[in-house]
């Protein structure tokens, strides 16, 4: 027992000329004999951590919330100077003031009786459009502005917030354009710059797109060109070519808008987007400049737009599928037209009454013809007066006529 206590003494002892030390050294350390060193383990220092001026260390050791520092004034950042821009954004700055003028805003109203049958006019529907010219031709998508059965008004708002009736002059659902023309408009207007014919478009470049998404006042969004010569089903039901594809946001409302360059040109007309939720996605669509400069003057100058085409009456694709049949069949010709006088032959019926195929149209010069679409898309290539050669299948056998397009009503 009593060698046990001298042991706990002697360690006591030693402990405490331990913990009474000299400037860098203890008693412990300079008594004990040299030990190897263990290799040293390299640990990150964490990051320094500000400690209020009234914290005391032990505050910090026990991890007491740190008190709040006096309030201060929100310190002040020397604004840029205007140099300090870059070029690209004053370009945009640039192309919305040259082009928001321009941009107006299409409502439509329709005509509905309620309950006790009175005749009242409701909003149906609204979108983008711009100023074509300085006669009051506003150009917009098909769609915000058809009325279906139904007989539908319009108004336009223009960049000056002053609204004025409009009339529907025509348009062409296929190309899904449009034309309104402005009533009783007393200011000067702004007429959008429109590329000039053979402009340089290529992906890459410069994107921008002004509308109303949302019932918003001009809103402005930005992107670039992400593919040309896009191939997209169209409001009219049939493909239209050469569609501009864009990631500038297009939201509902944007329809009609115009889509620009870094130049303020008209480089397409924002028509849809691709998306499931009904909100922009980033996949959005522009009737090419070119397809608006080729149809807007049509619609102002005669109110429709010319259709070249051969004089037949096509058979749904839907029962030429049931047969198997790839290309277009004939039900019939129009007495009189190029395809009559061509040879070409519809439907027959034999004296049993089994109806039998005529011709199937399957080209239009070097251009396939598989169903309706592929037959509308190849004679959009063209002009009334033009001569093609209409590629047959007669018999189970090829054949080809040459013939001139007319315009079909």
């Amino acid at each position: 027992m009593a060698a046990s206590r001298r042991t706990l003494l002697s360690s006591s002892l030693v402990l405490l000329g331990c913990l009474t030390v000299l400037p860098g050294m203890t008693e412990c350390q300079a008594a004990a004999p040299p030990s190897p060193q263990p290799e040293t383990v390299a640990v990150s220092a964490p990051a320094p951590r500000e400690i209020a001026p009234d914290m005391g260390a032990h505050a910090t050791l026990t991890g007491l919330a740190a008190a709040p520092a006096p309030s201060q004034a929100t310190p002040e950042v020397k604004a840029p100077s205007p140099a300090a821009r870059l070029e690209a954004e004053q370009n945009v700055i640039d192309v919305f003031r040259a082009a928001a003028p321009a941009t107006v805003f299409v409502t439509q109203k329709r005509l509905v009786r309620d309950y006790s049958m009175r005749a009242l006019e409701v909003p149906a529907g609204s979108g983008t459009g711009f100023v074509w010219d300085t006669q009051g031709h506003v150009v917009t998508n098909y769609h915000v502005v058809d009325a279906g059965r139904a007989r539908g008004t319009y108004s336009v708002t223009l960049y000056s917030q002053k609204t004025y009736d409009a009339q529907l002059l025509g348009g062409d659902p296929n190309k899904d354009i449009a034309v309104l023309k402005l009533i009783n408009c007393d200011e000067p207007l702004t007429p959008i710059r429109v590329l000039p014919q053979g402009g340089p478009l290529e992906v890459g470049q410069t994107a921008i797109a002004i509308g109303n998404p949302f019932g918003l006042d001009h809103t402005l969004t930005t992107g670039v060109v992400s593919a040309i010569g896009r191939e997209v089903q169209g409001y009219g039901g049939v493909t239209i070519r050469d569609m501009i594809q864009t990631d500038a946001s297009i939201n509902p409302g944007n329809s009609g808008g115009p889509l620009l360059d870094s130049g303020a040109h008209l480089i397409g007309m924002n028509t849809m987007i691709f998306s499931k939720t009904g909100s922009s996605a980033g996949i959005g669509f522009a009737v090419p400049v070119a397809t608006v400069r080729r149809v807007v003057p049509q619609i102002i100058d005669k109110g429709r737009v010319e259709h070249p085409g051969l004089g037949i009456e096509p058979l749904p694709d839907a029962y030429a599928a049931r047969v198997g049949v790839k290309g277009v069949v004939i039900t019939r010709t129009a007495p009189g037209g190029p395809a009559a006088k061509a040879g070409i032959r519809g439907l027959q019926q034999d004296r049993t009454g089994e109806i039998l195929l005529g011709d199937i149209i399957v080209g239009i010069n070097e251009h396939k013809v598989k169903n309706y679409d592929d037959l509308y898309n190849a004679l959009d290539r063209y002009k009334v007066g033009d001569e093609v050669e209409v590629k047959l299948v007669r018999d189970g056998a090829p054949a080809s006529v040459r013939l001139n397009l007319i315009d079909l009503p």
